[in-house]
């Protein structure tokens, strides 16, 4: 799925989902530069996301895989 990975003052990192008009803070990652690895959003979501440069600017949008979602190919 796409998703926009992007830096706020407020709640530092976010990701956006716009097929499902969603926007949740990214709670926990498995890397600390983010990429090649997966995130954890507030609502729960684990999304793996692709390996890019450490130094790639946000925001960006990505297509990054929803962990355990059956849903995805319906």
């Amino acid at each position: 799925m796409k998703v926009m990975i992007r830096r706020s003052p407020e709640s530092g990192l976010s990701i956006y989902v716009p097929k499902k008009d969603l926007e949740e803070p990214v709670v926990a990652a498995e890397h600390e530069t983010l990429w090649g690895g997966w995130v954890r959003i507030a609502n729960g979501w684990v999304l793996d996301l692709p390996p890019m440069a450490a130094d790639t600017r946000l925001p960006i949008t990505v297509n990054a895989r929803k962990r355990g979602d059956e849903e995805d190919g319906q």
